[in-house]
């Protein structure tokens, strides 16, 4: 009979956005660094220990589950079956996990005596600890925003990815991974680079990881990347260009597979096509996110990289389109929205959307309202990003064109030159 639900197991996937055919590739992958053989595992074995149909995997699969997840088995919720007695049959499993693992350290120990050096090992623990490594950049990003320091970080890592990739021996499956980390870090250096406005260092970093991208053939990361080049493109003023690259997000596997992506890949293509003046498309297209959205299932594991999208930023985003079409009231009631379901540690977000809330404000002609919240911004974390200075930036030259020498004007200034 089936036991009940692997919660530990389960638990630890979503910690580390792994789904099921991704782990069972990782212990394949983690066997044949071991043993010089790749194992049988499949998606359909993962989905067993799951569901507690198969709560005690084979011994060599012990072993590579606990390299793989750096976890003893007992604390991934895995549970010995019971036994009728104490006889040799219940020392089958240990007996053979000790026989493996004592064969896959003579077989280390033999390729380490050979007399011809070996390149290092590159395998699915260098890949897991990279990822480690990108979460902490994005929980970074999230707190602080785009920064020198966060550039910085990211660039390392590259250089870091890319020496296992150089110097390392890896399986094709681990290459692949390896490229896809090294687009992954290029491009949160590029959106360090956006978010400060310095649009020629972030061309640089979006070229170099359009290239990564490509020769790691992972379509999450190539969703990303095209993403972040609507971005700068939209930052940059190239409206063609925005709407070009948020179209290449459409065409992406994970746009297809995935609705939470193509929820995302629609919200970018609505920015792009509002800032380019195309009210009907944009319209069309956050309809589409929001339908999108509804149709994904918010518990399944994805990179880091996708943490930020939750239905509060898709309010967020839709608050932007509407603002850059006009519509300020609809503007502001999406941003609030936003706003209401930011997470605790998501200073810069907060810092953003809290001055596109004063922009719709200021766009309705209320301009002491949109003062006090533009004020909120100012002490805030994250608020001296560029992209939220420019946006303060923007607000002040639009408050003294609506209203040059009034009194909230000339406090507005005093405040925000002394900020």
């Amino acid at each position: 009979m089936p036991g009940s639900k692997n919660q530990d197991l389960a638990a630890w996937m979503d910690a580390h956005a792994v789904a099921a055919d991704e782990l069972a590739e990782d212990l394949n992958d983690a066997l044949a660094d071991l043993t010089g053989r790749r194992g049988k595992l499949t998606e359909r074995t993962v989905f067993r220990w799951l569901s507690g149909e198969n709560q005690w995997p084979q011994g060599k699969y012990q072993v590579v589950l606990e390299r793989v997840t750096g976890r003893p088995i007992s604390d991934l919720g895995f549970v010995r079956p019971a036994r009728n007695t104490a006889g040799p049959a219940s020392q089958e499993d240990p007996v053979r996990r000790r026989t493996f693992v004592t064969g896959t350290t003579a077989t280390v120990l033999a390729v380490a005596t050979a007399p011809v050096a070996a390149r290092p090992t590159v395998g699915t623990t260098d890949v897991m600890g990279l990822r480690r490594q990108l979460a902490a950049l994005w929980l970074l990003d999230d707190t602080s925003g785009g920064s020198a320091e966060l550039e910085a970080k990211a660039v390392a890592l590259v250089e870091k990815t890319r020496g296992l990739q150089q110097n390392g021996s890896a399986t094709q499956k681990t290459r692949s991974r390896l490229y896809a980390l090294a687009a992954a870090f290029t491009a949160t250096a590029m959106w360090a680079a956006v978010d400060s406005r310095r649009f020629t260092e972030a061309q640089r970093h979006l070229n170099e990881a359009i290239h990564l991208a490509a020769l790691s053939g992972d379509g999450q990361v190539q969703h990303q990347i095209w993403r972040y080049a609507a971005v700068l493109a939209d930052q940059r003023g190239r409206h063609a260009d925005s709407i070009a690259a948020a179209e290449a997000a459409l065409n992406t596997r994970s746009h297809r597979t995935d609705p939470m992506y193509a929820s995302l890949s629609h919200a970018r293509l609505a920015l792009s096509a509002a800032s380019a003046g195309d009210r009907i498309r944009a319209q069309r297209a956050i309809g589409r996110a929001a339908d999108a959205f509804g149709r994904a299932d918010p518990a399944r594991p994805r990179p880091a990289s996708m943490d930020f999208y939750t239905l509060g930023e898709l309010h967020g985003l839709t608050g932007i389109t509407h603002y850059r079409l006009g519509q300020g009231e609809q503007a502001e009631y999406h941003s609030h929205r936003c706003l209401a379901a930011l997470r605790p540690e998501q200073n810069r977000n907060r810092a953003y959307y809290t001055a596109q809330t004063a922009l719709s404000q200021l766009q309705q002609g209320e301009l002491e309202m949109a003062c006090a919240t533009a004020e909120r911004v100012l002490p805030q974390p994250g608020a001296g990003v560029g992209r939220v200075s420019h946006l303060l930036g923007g607000f002040t030259a639009n408050l003294n064109q609506r209203a040059p020498g009034a009194q909230i004007t000339r406090t507005w200034n005093t405040l925000a030159r002394t900020a």
